[in-house]
């Protein structure tokens, strides 16, 4: 029997730069939703991708000296990088340049056109670049941006329309019939009140002023705008093309949920239901509009430091531990926040000594006591009674939540489940019935019935931390038994012998973790900021006044250079690599601790001559495994003649860990 089919698409994101860990939480989110269908049993498209055209992107690509399609095809790069750091398993990645979507796109408008649905005619408005939209002065706020607060300009130009106003009462009524259509709730009530109830206007769908879009090919002057463009991707990343459809379209459209930001619910309930309602096809089932992450209750900005990004996260916590931090402290329909501060502060709380404090505990108790030996699951009094309990209903309340995509809830129960095994630790006291042979029975069973709260656990948390959920099942010798069938009953893992305790969360030292975030992302950024200022005040001053271009040098700009971490560090520890005639394995102190990197200078240099000596390094490095070892760096060295290299040693008087800018 063919199994049950569920599309899940994440909004794609705009190729203008590099996500923040708000815009990261989307795809992060999606995925959880995914795995746990997988989980349940479907087959599952969960689709996301970048959104590539527009004046925008233009705009940065002549300011970088390159051309767009080289522009998106870095920073697309970039946000599919952070998408995999995030591990998320994604079926397709889709790009609004690939050539199957615009070819579609050209069609689909066309199609339009000679429907009468789209006419040309001409706008003249006020115009907002970063948002790419177009607004009449009442719908100003403080004569900027209503959506950003950005300033806008007068605009007036020859464009094709779509006539919004033919579906409007077939939307709505649409709406009213489908109560789950736009979810939370409230994010309904405002689309009906603010749009549909004051009535549509006409939308503008193609541009003159920029070329880089999808060109309209029976009008080249004109190219597709951005909603038309960018919405049409849920259906052609499935193969959809109106002269004929690939499989997949047909097999999973309608999409059961589109996963968007509150900020683009107009465009996604009100623009898109009725372009498909134009191409005569079904409207997907639910738009779920998920709230912003916000840096305290401030917006990120480079010039104060506080722009976090997840693979920096990453770096220093952990995937799961970001996973984790997304999914629990969002709230379901109001905004949720981040700081550093936060951050440890729930991590330490309850990864570090409640979660994994459990786990460590309960395997290290079972071998020390029994030898890694422990037994099915047996239940003897009320302690063990109520610890069942606790476990059968917060796996009907974890999946419970998840139908409404409450990740914050359903995270908050799986903790409790381990707050209330340490609790049942405390009440059983292992380490007292171990002093009397008579209680090991017993003993036995308590251990038993930990084990089996631990797979329960564990197996809820694989959709939300997917490492971490492998990981315990790894240290209690229960892959087997991962399956959510495996919980309808308590004591489902028979009994088996246990691996050897591992740290899965290591608990923080926030003061030193807070110096570190301070010398590697706070000082990096503000420093980034002040130096972008610095270009466009240079930028905007006289020729004579500026710098000379360097000649025969690709040139980059303040933003690359801000991109390379350089730092001061120490080398403690040299010897040469077996596996290579070239490279020498260096320990490095670099402030916040030690790391290993390779560098290829053996034939110059002899371990002894490096020991003590300080260096310039590359910090920020992706690490890579070179000749079997890992390296997390680079040293830095000048090439003096083509047989002479030279390692650049930085003065004794500069601390390890300095920033180099």
């Amino acid at each position: 029997m063919d199994k049950k089919t569920f599309y899940i698409t994440t909004a794609i994101a705009y190729a203008s730069g590099k996500p923040h860990i708000g815009n990261t939480y989307e795809i992060v989110l999606t995925d959880a939703i995914a795995r746990l269908k997988r989980m349940q049993g479907y087959d599952v498209f969960f689709c996301t991708g970048t959104d590539e055209h527009g004046q925008k992107i233009e705009e940065k690509a002549a300011a970088a000296g390159i051309t767009p399609k080289e522009y998106v095809d870095r920073v697309s790069g970039q946000i599919r990088g952070i998408w995999d750091i995030m591990n998320t398993s994604y079926t397709h990645f889709i790009r609004t340049t690939d050539d199957y979507h615009e070819k579609a796109v050209q069609k689909i408008f066309k199609r339009m056109y000679e429907k009468g649905d789209i006419y040309k005619s001409e706008y003249s408005g006020m115009y907002c670049t970063p948002c790419e939209s177009f607004w009449t002065e009442s719908q100003l706020k403080d004569g900027c941006c209503p959506d950003c607060g950005r300033p806008v300009h007068p605009a007036k130009e020859e464009a094709y329309f779509f006539r919004m106003s033919k579906y409007q009462d077939r939307l709505m009524k649409h709406i009213e019939e489908h109560p789950d259509f736009i979810v939370p709730e409230s994010r309904k009530k405002e689309m009906i009140n603010n749009f549909l109830k004051p009535g549509l206007q006409d939308l503008c769908v193609s541009r003159t002023s920029f070329k880089w879009g999808i060109p309209v090919d029976f009008d080249d002057r004109h190219v597709v705008y951005v909603w038309l463009d960018a919405l049409n991707n849920y259906i052609t990343a499935l193969g959809y093309d109106p002269d004929g459809c690939g499989e997949n379209f047909g097999k999973y459209w309608p999409a059961d949920v589109h996963i968007i930001g509150k900020d683009i619910l107009r465009f996604h309930t009100i623009y898109w239901p009725i372009f498909l309602m134009s191409m005569d096809l079904p409207l997907p089932k639910q738009v779920f509009g998920h709230p912003w992450m916000l840096f305290a209750a401030d917006k990120m900005s480079k010039s104060k430091g506080n722009v976090i990004y997840a693979d920096d996260m990453v770096h220093l916590f952990g995937v799961d531990a970001v996973r984790y931090y997304m999914l629990s402290a969002m709230p379901y329909a109001q905004d949720g926040s981040i700081t550093y501060e936060t951050f440890i502060t729930k991590y330490n709380a309850e990864l570090a000594n409640t979660l994994g404090n459990l786990v460590n505990r309960t395997v290290a108790m079972a071998n020390k006591y029994f030898g890694g030996e422990i037994s099915a699951a047996a239940i003897e009094n009320e302690l063990d009674e109520d610890l069942k309990a606790t476990a059968l209903q917060t796996a009907a309340g974890v999946l419970s939540s998840m139908e409404e995509y409450r990740t914050a809830d359903a995270l908050q129960k799986i903790i409790a489940l381990a707050q209330r095994s340490n609790k049942y630790i405390d009440e059983t006291t292992p380490w007292a019935l171990a002093k009397d042979e008579a209680s090991l029975p017993r003993l036995k069973t308590v251990l038993s019935n930990l084990m089996e709260a631990i797979r329960f656990i564990s197996v809820l948390l694989c959709p939300f931390l997917p490492d971490t959920s492998a990981s315990i099942l790894e240290q209690i010798n229960a892959a087997e038994q991962n399956t959510l069938e495996s919980l309808d009953s308590f004591g489902a893992a028979p009994a088996r012998k246990v691996g050897e305790a591992k740290v899965l969360f290591a608990r923080i030292d926030e003061a030193k973790m807070m110096a570190r975030i301070q010398k590697e992302i706070v000082e990096p950024q503000i420093a980034s900021a002040k130096a972008e200022e610095a270009a466009k005040e240079a930028a905007a001053a006289p020729a004579a006044e500026t710098k000379e271009e360097t000649e025969g040098l690709a040139q980059i700009t303040i933003d690359d250079f801000g991109k390379v971490a350089l730092r001061v560090g120490k080398i403690v520890a040299c010897e040469k690599l077996k596996k290579s005639k070239k490279l020498l394995k260096i320990q490095l102190e670099d402030g916040a601790g030690t790391r290993q990197i390779l560098s290829g200078i053996s034939q110059w240099y002899a371990p002894e001559d490096l020991i003590g000596r300080k260096v310039l390094f590359v910090a920020n490095l992706k690490p890579a495994k070179l000749a079997g070892e890992m390296s997390e760096g680079m040293i830095l060295a000048a090439d003096c003649s083509e047989t002479d290299v030279k390692v650049m040693f930085v003065d004794d008087a500069i601390p390890v860990g300095a920033v180099v800018r």
